[in-house]
């Protein structure tokens, strides 16, 4: 088959490799017709995750059709159409019980990487490195889904695969931003980032009953559609103080919630940017944490800092004096979708969420190279690329 793998240092290529088969009992064999880029990809292009190897397939999000099943495989069938989500869960450890899948204790078979880097081992996750189990991505023409009926979910007859993709983890991921704020009917809250994980975290917080959402990011074409299509107040940070604009907006008390939709690569204005980037690029730091900041110092007092951006590391400059001393609450985690995915699904046929304006640009597997870059540098408008390997 075809597959888009990861060749080096922002370079990824199409190769042919082999086709996927079962592993285990609980597999399924899926065929994919469709596979979105995601801003956590860039991580793995810019070497910010060291466990990546030439000729891994990239890609985590992704809907398809089901096409082969294990013995043990209860709840799907071939020519089933089903979105998965992109972190991959067993079902039965504590965690998985817990709705906690992100956390899961048995799918990530290279354990030892993240339980030193982290203190516990983590999920598996699909085309996400070594650290994350090695598993093959879904920028393919198939993909092996572990414990199918856990991670797969049918998508409901007359949906368009290009509404139900983003259920497998844009979308999981801003909503589950959102739903750790505790959002209280009539709350102000604020989302940094206008990607895809942005805008799905502001239409979000207005599902959960917030009064007003304000959206924060530097690109205009971003901001526009964070306003006309999601609904939100725009925030321009290299245009104004964005804590002093937040605290005029808020009549001086801040907003009631903050969501951190960047993560590591922020990119930022002044003095604590310039420094961020010196130490990450000498290694002293492994992640720039620019909005993690911003929102902490933000934030009201007794609110909520909900981390929904990937840290992958350590950060400097951690303004924990803030947090403590103005009494907030953090929240975090890698997205917890199969907890999510069945009632976001019901919420896009119910017409009460449609994700699918975030698809800007399609494109070939073979045309992998130039899709990334072209999403990388945020040129022509690009939110998302989609693509579909046999077009």
């Amino acid at each position: 088959m075809q597959a888009l793998c990861y060749q080096g240092v922002n370079r990824v290529g199409i190769e042919t490799v082999p086709d996927p088969e079962i592993l285990g009992p609980h597999d399924a064999i899926l065929r994919v017709t469709m596979s979105s880029v995601c801003g956590s990809d860039l991580h793995l292009l810019d070497g910010y995750v060291p466990t990546m190897r030439q000729g891994d397939i990239i890609g985590h999000e992704f809907i398809g059709e089901v096409v082969e099943v294990a013995t043990d495989v209860k709840k799907l069938r071939p020519g089933m159409r089903v979105v998965v989500g992109s972190i991959i869960g067993c079902g039965h450890c504590f965690f998985c019980q817990s709705e906690q899948y992100s956390l899961c204790d048995n799918t990530n078979p290279n354990p030892e990487i993240t339980d030193k880097l982290f203190g516990y081992p983590t999920a598996g996750i699909y085309g996400y490195s070594h650290a994350f189990g090695g598993f093959a991505g879904s920028h393919a023409t198939y993909v092996r889904v572990p414990f199918a009926d856990t991670n797969a979910f049918e998508v409901p007859d007359g949906l368009p695969d290009e509404r139900a993709l983003f259920a497998s983890d844009a979308l999981p991921t801003g909503y589950m931003g959102a739903d750790l704020c505790n959002i209280q009917r009539g709350d102000v809250v604020a989302v940094w980032g206008c990607g895809g994980v942005g805008q799905m975290a502001i239409l979000s917080a207005y599902l959960l009953g917030a009064e007003r959402v304000i959206a924060i990011d530097r690109f205009p074409e971003r901001l526009a559609m964070a306003r006309d299509r999601a609904g939100a107040e725009i925030l321009d940070y290299e245009q104004v103080d964005v804590r002093e604009a937040l605290r005029e907006m808020t009549g001086g008390r801040g907003p009631d919630a903050c969501i951190d939709c960047v993560g590591m690569e922020a990119h930022g204005t002044g003095i604590d940017y310039a420094y961020d980037r010196v130490k990450q690029a000498v290694r002293l730091e492994t992640d720039r944490p620019t909005v993690l900041r911003q929102a902490i110092l933000a934030c009201r007092k007794g609110g909520t800092v909900s981390i929904m951006g990937v840290y992958g590391g350590f950060v400097d400059k951690f303004p924990m004096g803030a947090a403590m001393n103005k009494g907030l609450t953090l929240k975090m985690g890698q997205q917890h979708g199969q907890r999510y995915i069945p009632r976001l699904l019901e919420h896009i046929r119910k017409g009460e969420l449609d994700p699918s304006y975030l698809i800007t640009h399609r494109a070939r597997l073979a045309d992998g190279q130039e899709a990334y870059d072209t999403f990388k540098e945020k040129r022509d408008g690009c939110m998302r690329v989609v693509f579909t390997p046999e077009a």
